[in-house]
């Protein structure tokens, strides 16, 4: 192990009430904007209450959302203005508000855009039952600055207003220690000599411990949380520099800096960070037993290896970069042949759950012809196993890739280690279909430090249902176009998954405006051409699943599982139209 960066932070709370919950400050307010829970503002407002001080500590994160948690009764009206910044996403201050249209209920709520580059800040307008109007405006802080790789970014900071009985007034942005723990960790990565080759560490460790708690929200998997946010940013930051180092586009995905490991946890009192190196684990994912076709949550590895055994067929498998078996099956049948994967990104955990279903149901048919490599990347899985077992709803971007830090689907160099599960499995079968299951986040996407909006993947940062994305070769645009035509009518028969889609569309579609992507039979829908797959047609699933239980996930694998006997129906009766395929 190496050590990087270890520091403890002084809580920007703290420093507040020291400074300012004094004898000298008596008859003084104070406003602040501040990383914080609500409980922990609520005490410290008590605490400047004791000296005669009014204070109010808001939240920087999100404020529209927790003005109308923390202050606002219900009412009948809400009409809302956001600002607008010429240096961000026109609907950048929208989508900060998410999931707010869904929080309230029955009301009718309505948005406008303020004038660009206005003050940052909300105008609320609140009718009551009784036809009182109020109207409200709501700060949100942010500063621009430029990033760890040179942009300027407009983001959300904190912030100080403070007038004294004498008549001073302080009115400016506060550095909190949620912004220096990120800032000064990235700046001690950056500084460090890791060399000229990738990858450049075996496994990167960030382990944070900060004080606040997670806050659900009335609306489906939706929560407020800076641990995830924080893990997100740490996550996507530190591939965009290791991506700098080496002189790879932004947003490559064949870069391999290692596995970069942002570890959040709930603590008490001040900030505190360590970054160092670490070896590579082995250790499987041990998530518990459960019934195949009723799963609650993720499948353990050994019941993955037990229902690739039950489903049969000649078994082949790969290494991981740590070492993981990559296990497949072969079902040789007289059908036209399939390829079945899921876990490409671990963290996705219903295609898992989706591609064992699918196979083993298929198994059972007489003349089934396909492979199913249900787990891709094991070492992402593992690790996705290890982060929930702190904070068990995150999605945990960091188990995405692979222990080599890139995805799978782009790796082009010798050794390919998990990539060489599906050259054997195109091998075997010659397959023109390729179902590649896939999920994303099941509640909004953020990356707060570094400009809000997930950068490079902005079409995912809230979610939209269940979406399917078709690619296919150079000439096989109308057979894929047939194929997912035939595949969203099956899906529609599935109880609640249109309905689960209306609703989810509905609230992408007040807060990130019009959906830019076709919906066939209540199922949003992309179909590209891309000459990079084996298969000539390949047909991703994309369910929110990042990281549900319960009903959410059954409903979740359900709708993977029904994706793979529908497009293997399809592909039978395309075949047996005598299709070119």
């Amino acid at each position: 192990m190496t050590a990087i960066f270890e520091k403890t932070f002084d809580r920007t709370l703290d420093r507040l009430v020291a400074e300012y919950a004094i004898e000298a400050w008596r008859g003084g307010e104070l406003e602040a904007w501040l990383f914080e829970d609500e409980a922990a503002r609520r005490a410290a407002e008590k605490r400047f209450a004791e000296v005669g001080i009014k204070a109010r500590l808001h939240s920087a994160y999100k404020p529209l959302v927790h003005f109308f948690l923390e202050d606002v009764p219900a009412a009948p009206r809400i009409a809302i203005t956001y600002p607008v910044s010429s240096a961000a996403p026109e609907q950048r201050f929208l989508l900060e508000a998410y999931p707010l249209a869904g929080m309230v209920g029955e009301a009718e709520i309505s948005v406008t855009s303020a004038p660009v580059d206005g003050p940052l800040e909300y105008g609320v307008e609140i009718t009551a039952a009784d036809g009182a109007v109020s109207r409200h405006a709501v700060f949100a802080p942010n500063r621009l600055a430029d990033d760890h790789i040179g942009e300027k970014l407009l983001s959300p900071c904190g912030w100080l207003r403070v007038r004294h009985p004498d008549g001073r007034i302080v009115d400016e942005a506060l550095a909190t220690d949620f912004e220096r723990l990120f800032h000064e960790t990235m700046a001690a990565i950056d500084a460090h000599p890791w060399g000229e080759d990738e990858p450049f560490f075996e496994a990167l460790h960030i382990r944070v411990s900060m004080p606040g708690a997670d806050r659900r929200l009335p609306v489906d998997e939706e929560a407020i949380s800076l641990h995830e946010a924080l893990h997100e940013d740490f996550y996507f930051s530190l591939l965009e520099l290791f991506q700098k180092k080496s002189g790879r586009k932004l947003g490559s995905r064949g870069l391999q800096p290692g596995q970069i490991i942002p570890v959040i946890a709930a603590g008490e009192g001040a900030i505190t960070v360590k970054v160092e190196t670490r070896p590579l684990t082995t250790e499987p994912a041990f998530w518990p037993a459960q019934p195949l076709h009723e799963a609650e949550g993720p499948f353990s590895v050994s019941m993955v290896n037990e229902t690739l055994e039950e489903i049969g067929g000649e078994a082949f498998e790969v290494s991981s970069r740590s070492g993981r078996p990559v296990p497949a099956r072969y079902v040789r049948g007289t059908d036209h042949p399939i390829m079945l994967s899921g876990g490409q990104h671990p963290n996705e955990i219903s295609g898992v759950a989706g591609a064992l279903r699918g196979a083993s149901l298929l198994s059972e048919r007489e003349g089934a012809h396909f492979t199913v490599s249900p787990l891709e990347n094991p070492d992402g899985y593992a690790l996705h196993y290890a982060l929930c077992q702190s904070q068990p709803h995150h999605m945990h971007h960091a188990a995405r890739y692979t222990a080599l830090g890139d995805d799978l689907e782009y790796r082009e160099a010798e050794p390919l280690y998990e990539k060489a599960i599906r050259r054997e499995a195109y091998s075997r079968t010659k397959a023109v279909l390729h179902v590649n299951l896939h999920g994303y986040p099941s509640h909004e996407w953020t990356r707060p430090l570094t400009g809000y909006v997930p950068r490079g993947f902005e079409m995912w940062t809230v979610p939209k249902g269940f979406f399917l994305v078709a690619r296919h070769k150079p000439g096989w645009a109308e057979r894929t176009r047939r194929l997912i035509e035939k595949v969203t009518a099956e899906l529609a028969k599935v109880p609640g998954l249109v309905a689960f889609n209306a609703a989810q569309i509905r609230l992408y579609e007040i807060h990130a405006g019009a959906l830019q992507f076709e919906v066939l039979n209540g199922f949003p829908i992309t179909i590209t051409e891309v000459d990079r797959h084996d298969a000539p047609m390949t047909l991703i699933t994309e369910y929110p699943d990042e990281t549900i239980y319960g009903d959410a996930f059954r409903l979740a694998h359900e709708a993977q599982t029904q994706t793979v006997l529908a497009a293997y129906d399809a592909l039978q009766e395309m075949m047996a139209e005598s299709l070119t395929v």
